[in-house]
């Protein structure tokens, strides 16, 4: 279906950024036209519906100049301009630029419950999950980026970690009230893997197989998480 017509509103294009005091909810539909425009298509349609494709590249977008420029300096000019449409499409969808970024920065883990793992098994299956993860959600390696260079996208990891991830290991530590440190130092070495594997592109690295990635990193995740305190 063609893309809804932009209203016209004061021009959001200007180099200014825009307005971060009131995000915007980014899951709810721009208006009535882009509900159906994501209504499924029937059978054999392989192309995505307009609407979800341009949301596809604004968030592409605003990762890349978030990543690039920080959380202040990035412009919606500029993400627009990136993403080939006009800046009023980008303020539609997301209100603001706290919005935008509320959006590009949304992660979903999804942490494995290891409470019915092997405990001698529980370094491999994190790392093994987690090598899954970024290789199958480029969100994943967008937000590495975003939280390497700028105070907003570090926050914003620092969360996904305290929500998402230290619940899951301290539900298996040992000792509960080493939970954190030893979350911690697990943290340390997935998002350091991560960082040479998928945004520096260190050689090494990006050449290990998952099962060479996982027979590296195991046993350290492993002795993290279950051996006695050093």
């Amino acid at each position: 279906m063609p893309e809804p017509a932009p209203t016209t509103s004061p021009d959001p294009a200007s180099d200014t950024p825009a307005d971060a005091t009131t995000p915007a909810d980014a899951s709810a539909p721009a208006d009535a036209a882009d509900t159906a425009a994501t209504a499924p298509r029937e059978a054999g349609g392989a192309r995505p519906p307009r609407s979800a494709a341009t949301r596809a590249a604004i968030l592409a977008a605003a990762r890349d100049r978030f990543a690039a420029e920080g959380y202040e300096r990035a412009t919606i000019r500029a993400i627009a301009k990136e993403a080939g449409i006009d800046p009023s499409m980008v303020m539609r969808y997301y209100g603001n630029k706290a919005g935008l970024f509320a959006a590009a920065s949304e992660i979903e883990v999804h942490a494995p419950d290891l409470t019915h793992v092997p405990h001698d098994e529980l370094g491999a299956r994190l790392v093994r999950h987690f090598l899954e993860r970024w290789e199958s959600d480029e969100t994943m390696t967008g937000m590495m980026r975003v939280g390497v260079t700028n105070d907003a996208g570090a926050q914003r990891m620092r969360k996904v970690f305290a929500e998402q991830i230290e619940p899951v290991l301290s539900a298996v530590c040992p000792v509960p009230e080493e939970a954190e440190l030893r979350s911690g130092l697990i943290a340390s070495q997935v998002l350091g893997m991560a960082l040479c594997r998928y945004v520096l592109h260190i050689p090494p690295a990006v050449a290990l197989s998952h099962d060479e990635v996982v027979a590296w990193l195991a046993p350290t995740i492993q002795r993290y998480l279950m051996a006695d305190l050093p």
